[in-house]
């Protein structure tokens, strides 16, 4: 089997590149749109740092969107789009940037992302969600296993949605972009959701498009089957295009999570 092939979403998605610049865009314009809080400090790092975006009235609570990009790029900038429908419903929504491999191991992006969720619920009271996005999905899984979160912060959150997760690290020592994660058994064992306990008391919704490369949806079914949570699969959707319901407030996934 080709593994990096098998892990390669751009080659099999029509107008791949088009995705990142149009993201861009848009969360540039919805930043400003929204007022948003740039740049909020989560630790010590030029990237250690969350956009906070607020509704016009209390918030309902806290929304944590966590990109994707195979722990390799990207950064919060690209994202601000993806907090409408939870912003349009009345939550407040952070959008935290990482540190990036091979700076930093797979292991000490999970704690970059933990004193994010902590940092940003210190300034927006009540309920929690989670939601990431294939990197992303990850690490908020991780977010939901013992020993990761601070038991006042756990208690808070409500629901968390991987979308598209990768829950599963120990395929990708077979990909080329182990030279830059450089994972080991060791940190697959203990990195990877699936092969983890999930907290109690969390409802977990796992989204995958239909449209996926093989390999997500079975990485996605292997977190529901592990957690024995639910799982959707978007009918028509693609890797880059599954978390369009997110920017979009009269989704099905919107009204689920946020009215």
């Amino acid at each position: 089997m080709d593994w990096d092939d098998a892990y390669a979403n751009a080659a099999y998605i029509s107008g791949a590149a088009d995705f990142p610049p149009r993201w861009a865009k848009e969360a540039a314009a919805y930043r400003l749109e929204t007022k948003a809080e740039v740049d909020v400090p989560y630790g010590d790092g030029d990237r250690l740092k969350f956009d906070l975006i607020r509704p016009e009235s209390t918030p309902k609570g806290l929304l944590v969107f966590v990109h994707g990009g195979y722990w390799l790029r990207f950064d919060k900038s690209y994202w601000s789009q993806f907090a409408r429908a939870a912003v349009v419903h009345g939550w407040a929504v952070a959008l935290p940037s990482y540190e990036l491999a091979p700076k930093v191991r797979i292991s000490e992006i999970t704690q970059q992302i933990a004193a994010a969720v902590n940092a940003a619920a210190e300034v927006v009271s009540g309920p929690i969600l989670l939601a990431g996005h294939s990197a992303g999905g990850h690490l908020v899984a991780r977010m939901m296993c013992e020993g990761v979160l601070p038991e006042g912060v756990a208690g808070r959150i409500t629901r968390v949605v991987p979308i598209s997760p990768v829950s599963d690290l120990r395929p990708l020592m077979k990909t080329s972009m182990n030279a830059d994660l450089k994972l080991d058994d060791a940190e697959c064992d203990a990195e990877s959701p699936m092969l983890l306990p999930a907290r109690n008391g969390i409802e977990v919704t796992v989204l995958v498009g239909a449209q996926e490369r093989p390999v997500f949806l079975d990485q996605a079914r292997w977190l529901a089957d592990a957690w024995g949570c639910d799982m959707i699969v978007a009918g028509g959707k693609h890797h880059f295009d599954v978390i369009d319901a997110f920017a979009n407030p009269d989704s099905d996934m919107a009204r689920m999570l946020f009215a």
